[in-house]
């Protein structure tokens, strides 16, 4: 069992309760299907597909972004993913058009947040950046809001710190294409309430995932388990084992994997996998230090798909 309720204790509505430095809390239990509206803060490849599925499972939504270029960008990957629902057979037109209108754009973060019963940050790794913007959300969105963070690696008890209810923010950490792949790892911090992580479990239901649960550890389980596969796999391309298509062949034909890692590095980012795995050798050590191989093609500006060019040829 995860020890829990470290923080002020929640309670129900209408309920108070003498909180730290002895001032009075108030907070209500939210139960997944309770939650109406959700903001997802950052409209990247991660942030837009948390909003679609968010919106999929009947939420109202706003897509946050500081700038009004990434945000159109966001809110048109979207579309894109339900045009390619429709043209697939998965999904009606009239569906397709009912999940958009729920989610709408703002670059105004407090106006982003100030309804919502569900906060979602998906910016990039850099944990004094998702401090800051939690500071804001937490003066700007109502009392009772659950508060995650889509963060693969970093503490989430780190990033708590910031907070003045770290009994409601817990990490919910989405796998890239959010709207396909079933995975939801909701991570828990040691003051994250049972109430916040009973419905966050009920919320990776509502959004049709499988939740599993892991305490606030170095690389989580999926992102330490991922990064060691994908390193090693990266050394032997260093060392001339094998190419990047057949040690991919290898994994998936061999053992079954529904992608290979180098593949899949170039998906998430060569840049993306160089910083966890900075962050992961100064946790757990030498065994998730970057190969020369990953800090020279990051260097040279080979990122993976988003960049058209990693361990594979995206230009085609």
């Amino acid at each position: 069992m995860w020890a829990r309720n470290r923080g002020p204790k929640i309670l129900r509505c209408g309920s108070e309760s003498a909180g730290l430095g002895g001032a009075v809390i108030l907070f209500r239990d939210m139960d997944a299907k309770d939650l109406k509206k959700a903001a997802v803060l950052g409209a990247g490849t991660m942030g837009n597909g948390i909003a679609q599925v968010c919106a999929q499972a009947g939420m109202e939504v706003v897509l946050f972004d500081i700038a009004d270029a990434p945000l159109q960008k966001g809110l048109a990957n979207i579309d894109a993913m339900l045009a390619k629902g429709v043209a697939r057979g998965k999904m009606e037109q009239a569906e397709a058009d009912t999940l958009r209108s729920r989610v709408s754009g703002s670059t105004d973060l407090a106006a982003a947040v100030a309804a919502c019963d569900l906060v979602v940050e998906a910016v990039p790794e850099k944990i004094e950046l998702k401090q800051s913007v939690f500071t804001a959300v937490e003066a700007a969105a109502p009392e009772g809001a659950i508060l995650a963070s889509n963060t693969s690696s970093l503490s989430i008890d780190k990033i708590a710190a910031c907070l003045k209810s770290p009994e409601r923010f817990l990490g919910l950490h989405f796998f890239n294409p959010v709207p396909i792949m079933k995975l939801l790892e909701i991570v828990v911090g040691e003051q994250t309430s049972e109430s916040t992580l009973v419905c966050a479990r009920g919320l990776a239901e509502r959004l049709r995932k499988d939740g599993i649960v892991v305490k606030d550890a170095p690389g989580f389980a999926s992102s330490r388990l991922g990064l060691a596969i994908g390193l090693e796999a990266m050394r032997m391309v260093e060392e001339g084992v094998a190419s990047a298509s057949d040690i991919d062949t290898a994994m998936m034909r061999g053992y079954g994997f529904p992608m290979g890692p180098l593949k899949l590095t170039d998906l998430v980012g060569l840049d993306v996998r160089l910083g966890i795995s900075e962050y992961l050798a100064t946790t757990l050590g030498p065994r998730f230090e970057p190969p020369q191989l990953l800090r020279d093609m990051v260097a040279a500006g080979k990122l993976g798909k988003k960049s058209g060019r990693g361990f594979y040829d995206w230009a085609e």
